[in-house]
């Protein structure tokens, strides 16, 4: 019998392009046709779906925005404060005059900060704001770094150039033809690819923009040879922190390298699930949003600030990225030893707190992938190939995560030896990339 979430999103199909609005959240990148989609209820590491059902969230907890978990107590009760008072006014709200001193209290380096509520929308601030400062047109960049036309423009020169980067056969329709050649990308710990694009620039950088972090850690010197490209071009260094902010440490992860940007840019875990997001940097390049045009409604709501001020406080009174690191490396630590308990192939990757693994089998590989899901999902527990721990997860999650993967490999291992893996799926195979579902 189909369960309630997946009867609404066939409906959400026929209503929504795509379903939903992020296409890390379609169904079919999970589980096609019997993954829940939508929830009534999260707390903690849990989460019950539309028929009641609890589950242990053991994925991606909100694509990495709750790092605290779902509605902690601490962080709820600030937005109760702020909705009960208003939280919207003709005047602005103090929180985001405290909240700018902390992150700059944070990061020494920064002076100024501007806010929004989503991370793209924040990318694509930092991005004017760089070309306005430089009065300069291309950028250079590695990671992903959001939906708009800026960056997006990649594929235009070349309709492989977001495949390592974003998602393979992404079409840029839409984007303005005029924009053709004005980003440019480059591999991370690539820094000869870099050193190309400024060759061939010749004084037409206006930014480098990248994650200090991207999947696997810098090589030696490698931000370092950035930032040294950066001061001698006079490009503006813009390290996208929205993923990866406050989980390797509080504030970016740039801190740890001791490597300072002239932007960062923070959203998803700093408001623990609230809408918010915040571009630091330093004063003269800041300054340079007074020469453009950059204004919205809504990045004066209330709700955004006082989330990220009860999140960061909380962050720096438990040291949550300290728990955030051990929770992961145990998790990829059993993962490894349960897969060759059993004779999995497993492929494990990225940080302790943003985690990801793959099973290389091939042409089989995702089909593999949706059978571990579809049997962890049998056993309540939502699980893909991507962990991001929060303070809410224990060791005792870990020891009901870790019985259900020895059960679960146990079963793929008899599938993948018979060539039956296929056929054990209730449902097709799940999605690895952007493929059009309506």
């Amino acid at each position: 019998m189909q369960n309630k979430g997946q009867k609404l999103w066939k409906r959400a199909k026929k209503l929504i392009p795509g379903g939903n609005q992020l296409l890390s959240k379609r169904a079919e990148m999970f589980l096609p046709d019997q993954w829940p989609a939508y929830f009534s209820k999260a707390k903690g590491p849990y989460i019950w779906d539309l028929d009641g059902k609890k589950y242990l969230d053991m994925s991606i907890m909100g694509i990495g925005a709750c790092p605290l978990g779902y509605a902690d107590e601490d962080v709820n009760k600030a937005v109760k404060r702020v909705v009960e008072r208003g939280s919207m006014a003709t005047w602005n709200t103090p929180d985001e005059v405290e909240l700018a001193e902390l992150l700059t209290k944070i990061h020494p380096w920064a002076k100024m900060v501007r806010y929004a509520r989503t991370g793209g929308e924040s990318m694509a601030i930092a991005s004017r704001i760089a070309r306005a400062y430089t009065g300069r047109d291309v950028i250079a960049f590695c990671g992903y770094h959001g939906w708009s036309d800026w960056y997006l423009a990649t594929n235009l020169k070349d309709p492989k150039g977001l495949n390592e980067h974003l998602l393979a056969g992404l079409e840029p329709r839409g984007v303005p033809k005029g924009l053709h050649g004005s980003i440019l990308p480059f591999r991370y710990n690539r820094i000869d690819e870099l050193e190309q694009i400024i060759k061939h620039t010749k004084g037409k950088l206006a930014a480098i923009i990248m994650e200090p972090i991207h999947g696997e850690k810098p090589g030696p010197g490698f931000l370092k040879k950035v930032r040294a490209i950066a001061n001698k071009t006079g490009a503006v260094l813009i390290f996208d922190e929205i993923s990866i902010g406050f989980k390797e440490t509080i504030g970016g992860s740039h801190l740890l390298y001791k490597v300072t940007p002239d932007m960062a840019v923070f959203s998803k875990g700093m408001s623990n699930g609230y809408p918010m997001a915040a571009i630091i940097g330093k004063k003269e390049v800041m300054q340079a949003a007074q020469d453009t045009f950059i204004s919205s409604t809504y990045w004066t709501e209330s709700i955004g600030p006082a989330a990220a001020l009860a999140t960061i406080k909380k962050m720096q009174k438990h040291n949550v990225p300290k728990h955030l690191i051990k929770i992961g490396k145990a998790a990829n630590e059993g993962l490894a030893i349960l897969a060759k308990r059993h004779g999995i192939n497993v492929k494990i990757g990225g940080t302790p707190t943003m985690g990801f693994f793959s099973f290389p089998y091939g042409k089989e590989s995702n089909a593999v992938r949706t059978l571990f899901t579809q049997e962890m999902l049998e056993r309540k527990i939502l699980a893909a190939n991507r962990f991001y721990p929060s303070y809410a997860h224990t060791k005792k999650h870990l020891d009901i995560y870790f019985k259900a993967v020895d059960e679960v490999f146990a079963i793929m291992k008899k599938a993948i030896d018979e060539g039956s893996v296929e056929r054990r799926l209730a449902g097709p195979v799940a999605h690895s990339g952007f493929e059009r579902l309506n």
